[in-house]
């Protein structure tokens, strides 16, 4: 089975040489979703302990990403998570609750950053300078930590959450669009973590309370 293509250091080692030592890649996981939260991450990695291997999360398998998880909260700087829920989702939109997340990532590190990589989000009111990369997390080595902490965090949540809400499979697909999840809601409608105001929840919404009122 071939690899993934793994991130560069090339931006981070940059800002290096130049002197800037605490560069913090940010990214999510959960923008796409019908269900669940947004979950944001922002990973400070080591200049003198350069993690190999580093990707995309969507190209890593789930075992891949645990243990590349796993190699980055031990060696990285610092780490950063931050979960947005689906209520905040649907009160201001997903991209402002991204956002969001990103910030309070950042404010999570315990360290300040002195540049910022985002995955093409630009945050505001940031103390230091930002690269926002189109493919951050192809790209760049600390935007791909970032999006496999994002995206482990997020998925462990979605296993639990399946617990409390059985019959949509979300410790499957993570609240996707996927034709399964797509099925449960034709069969039972929207449960609590739903978002309201995404298309394919709320048409089905609408469904359900036509069909409370015959």
């Amino acid at each position: 089975m071939t690899s993934p293509p793994t991130a560069s250091y090339r931006y981070e080692g940059r800002a290096w040489a130049a002197g800037v030592g605490r560069v913090a890649g940010v990214d999510e996981a959960g923008r796409g979703p019908l269900a669940g939260p947004v979950v944001a991450a922002a990973v400070i990695l080591d200049p003198h302990d350069r993690i190999r291997g580093l990707s995309d999360s969507k190209l890593l398998t789930p075992d891949e990403r645990e243990a590349s998880y796993d190699r980055i909260r031990q060696r990285a700087v610092a780490m950063g998570a931050a979960v947005v829920g689906h209520e905040t989702i649907d009160r201001v939109n997903i991209l402002c609750a991204t956002q969001a997340a990103m910030l309070a990532a950042l404010s999570r590190l315990g360290v300040e950053p002195e540049l910022v990589i985002t995955d093409f989000v630009h945050l505001a009111g940031l103390g230091c300078p930002q690269r926002n990369l189109v493919n951050g997390d192809g790209r760049s080595a600390s935007v791909a930590a970032a999006s496999i902490v994002a995206k482990v965090t997020r998925d462990r949540m979605m296993r639990e959450l399946d617990r409390h809400y059985p019959g949509y499979g979300f410790a499957r697909h993570k609240g996707y669009a996927t034709p399964e999840h797509l099925a449960a809601l034709d069969r039972l409608g929207p449960c609590p973590i739903h978002r309201r105001t995404f298309a394919g929840v709320w048409r089905q919404s609408e469904l359900f309370v036509r069909e409370d009122q015959d």
